[in-house]
């Protein structure tokens, strides 16, 4: 299995500290060694998430403008933004059984990459806009697209992959958000023939379609 850029410290961390424990109950297998055999069962069962949090499977490149994220469809509304213009927003809920590793909707350049201190209220609250976040800016043959990375109750950390000036391809990585949390998408709405989604879709990164590029 395939795991995410900087899975490997956090899974040894927790596995190495499991078989301490798990040593420890051996020396001292009476009284408080019960303690240590419960402290290195609890953090073998935190091994085992984290592999199934981190994994990062491979994918094969869906058709369009393709998901950021696996999860989810929690909203697709209409807007005005000051990079983008007219825009669709479509916006992804991860939860923590989902692939959190994000990915490019489309080719294109890595315009900017900016973070923005906020909150970590769960993010399929409305509230959630006030979030601490990684906003994306790609510049495509379609126009500025952008990709905002949004924390979670859950989530702590946001870990972008990619630096101002990259070229990506559709489909390859852009970053990771920790333990749960939602990704929009602002797409120029002139330039989008399909939305291929609707609420409550299930999405994979990559993988599946998410709107269709006017010919």
């Amino acid at each position: 299995m395939t795991l995410a850029k900087g899975a490997t410290s956090w899974i040894l961390s927790s596995f190495t500290v499991g078989i301490l424990s798990l040593a420890l109950f051996i020396i001292y297998s009476k009284g408080i060694g019960i303690i240590f055999l419960l402290v290195s069962a609890i953090l073998f069962l935190l091994t085992m998430f984290f592999i199934m949090f981190f994994r990062d499977p491979d994918r094969i490149i869906g058709k369009g403008i393709t998901a950021p994220a696996d999860g989810r469809i929690r909203d697709i509304s209409q807007s005005e933004d000051r990079d983008v213009g007219e825009c669709t927003i479509i916006s992804v809920f991860m939860n923590v059984y989902n692939v959190h590793v994000n990915r490019m909707p489309m080719d294109g350049t890595i315009k900017d990459v900016v973070r923005i201190p906020g909150s970590h209220i769960p993010a399929f609250k409305k509230e959630s806009e006030r979030n601490e976040r990684v906003i994306i800016t790609i510049d495509t043959n379609i126009g500025i697209v952008k990709v905002i990375q949004i924390a979670g109750a859950l989530a702590r950390r946001i870990v972008p992959y990619i630096s101002k000036g990259d070229k990506l391809k559709k489909g390859e990585k852009i970053g990771i958000i920790r333990l749960g949390s939602r990704v929009d998408i602002y797409i120029p709405s002139k330039k989008i023939k399909n939305i291929n989604v609707k609420l409550g879709d299930m999405i994979k990164a990559g993988e599946g379609s998410i709107a269709e590029i006017n010919d």
